[in-house]
């Protein structure tokens, strides 16, 4: 039998707010344990929430920008279940009335083995705001575990999708584009090591054609684009041989343990039932209004979507180049300063997309990172189209301006780099040439286009690889064919 494999994500993505999304306490990472757990954090009798209005602002932006409904009159609910770190017993958060409702994103998803790239639309359920628990610790002190509650009440936005993806390539080009969107926005981090952007991962299985759904199990706290794709390939492989071996699956919420590739059953998965949802008595339902949404998107960035078609008409690039640099808010501004800054735009992306992406990948960096900026890549492109150098010596600067050693002028002056495009001296060049390899000229006339690209190596050769290679072409060819 054949399987089709079934799966929607829940994202946690903590905004960039500097209070908690109900009370004045600072949502800083890394300070020393509950030095950050307010009144409010840890429930003390008497304490009220105040809804904190960026939180708000950041939801907002994020309906804009995945073109989904923003819901006028949304309504906070308690969800209550009971663990250490969650000292009120139960999580602020929006059930039946969320503050964004259905919205996309358009996925590309990347060739795999002999299958070609593709776009995808992945439809938004909703995304709703909640507050964050506090943190188990375990091992902190030898045999015991400890509660930290300075993330509770950190503002979240969980997202959700449909179950719209049909591979753990398609969930995982989704995840990239959603992180790479919270922060393109500034309403996230993005930071995935620290907890700020977080996935739990539903998989299930059913016989390919059917409509109907498998009973899913829920992958937990993913905060790896490699371990999510492990964990649903080692999900799905489970899941269809439990079933092909007669078994049936039991919904459950699981864990994923990058040491051994698998997933493992933790508890059995809650419905919404089980948490017993009701009205938050203390929160006013949240209003937004026509001119509040008018507001937060005049401070809006422009798109990316808005971004890629514009780096097409304006700068005449393709549909693919300008996907690539749009991918990352980072990029494209490196990408429209190199240009700004006096670059042609077609080679400004081919050197961003290719040299700056090599080394910086090579060197797990940011290209916030780069040590070569985007004016000194600028100056190194005007030399390219300016004669001064060729592509390869350019490649040779690139690499001292890498390594910190200077600027482009200065280096192609030290290293002797500047192209030779005098044309009395290329023809003094081809010159010797064509006199020092007669039998490769009677090559070229009986035919031989080969003998062609040998003449113009040994001419380049000859002048230590500074003529201008145009040019060399250009002056053979016709000393060949006279």
């Amino acid at each position: 039998m054949e399987w089709e494999v079934v799966i929607g994500l829940e994202t946690h993505a903590q905004l960039q707010t500097k209070t908690k999304i109900f009370s004045g306490a600072s949502t800083a990472f890394g300070a020393e344990p509950n030095t950050q757990a307010c009144e409010v954090s840890i429930a003390l009798p008497g304490v009220l929430p105040v809804l904190n209005k960026e939180a708000v602002n950041c939801a907002i932006k994020f309906g804009l920008a995945v073109n989904a409904q923003i819901t006028p009159r949304s309504v906070f609910a308690r969800k209550n279940y009971f663990y250490p770190d969650l000292p009120k017993g139960y999580q602020i958060s929006q059930y039946e009335l969320p503050v964004v409702g259905k919205g996309a994103v358009t996925i590309q998803v990347p060739a795999v083995g002999k299958n070609p790239a593709y776009e995808k639309v992945i439809n938004i359920t909703r995304a709703h705001l909640e507050e964050d628990a506090g943190k188990s610790v375990h091992g902190a002190v030898e045999g015991m575990s400890g509660i930290d509650l300075n993330r509770a009440g950190t503002p979240l936005l969980e997202i959700v999708t449909e179950p719209d993806m049909r591979s753990a390539a398609e969930a995982v080009a989704y995840a990239k584009k959603l992180h790479e969107l919270v922060q393109w926005i500034g309403i996230c981090d993005g930071n995935m090591q620290e907890g700020s952007f977080r996935c739990d991962v539903n998989v299930s299985v059913r016989p390919k054609g059917s409509d109907k759904l498998g009973t899913r199990r829920e992958i937990k706290n993913l905060n790896s684009f490699k371990f999510m794709q492990q964990a649903i390939e080692f999900e799905t492989r489970w899941q269809i041989e439990t079933l092909e071996d007669g078994g049936a699956i039991q919904q459950a919420t699981v864990l994923f343990n990058p040491d051994t590739g698998e997933t493992r059953a933790m508890r059995t998965k809650e419905e919404a039932n089980d948490y017993r949802y009701f009205p938050d008595p203390d929160l006013l339902p949240l209003e937004i209004t026509e001119a509040d949404k008018a507001r937060v998107s005049a401070e809006m960035p422009e798109l990316p979507e808005a971004m890629k078609a514009r780096f097409e008409s304006e700068y005449g690039l393709t549909g693919y180049d300008a996907a690539t640099l749009t991918a990352s808010r980072d990029v494209a501004d490196y990408f429209v300063a190199a240009v700004k800054a006096g670059a042609d735009a077609k080679p400004a992306a081919n050197w961003v997309m290719g040299a700056v992406s090599a080394k910086l990948n090579a060197e797990e960096k940011a290209i916030t990172e780069s040590p070569v900026t985007a004016e000194q890549l600028a100056n190194l492109i005007k030399r390219i189209m300016d004669n001064t150098i060729s592509n390869n010596a350019a490649k040779q600067v690139f690499e001292v301006m890498w390594n910190g050693d200077g600027e482009v002028d200065a280096i192609i002056e030290k290293k002797g780099l500047k192209q030779v495009s005098d044309a009395g001296a290329i023809e003094a060049i081809i010159d010797e040439v064509l006199a020092a390899n007669a039998a490769m000229v009677e090559e070229f006339k009986a035919g031989k286009e080969k003998a062609f690209n040998a003449l113009v190596g040994q001419a380049m050769k000859a002048s230590k690889g500074k003529a201008n290679p145009a040019q060399v072409n250009e002056m053979l060819k016709k000393k060949l064919e006279a």
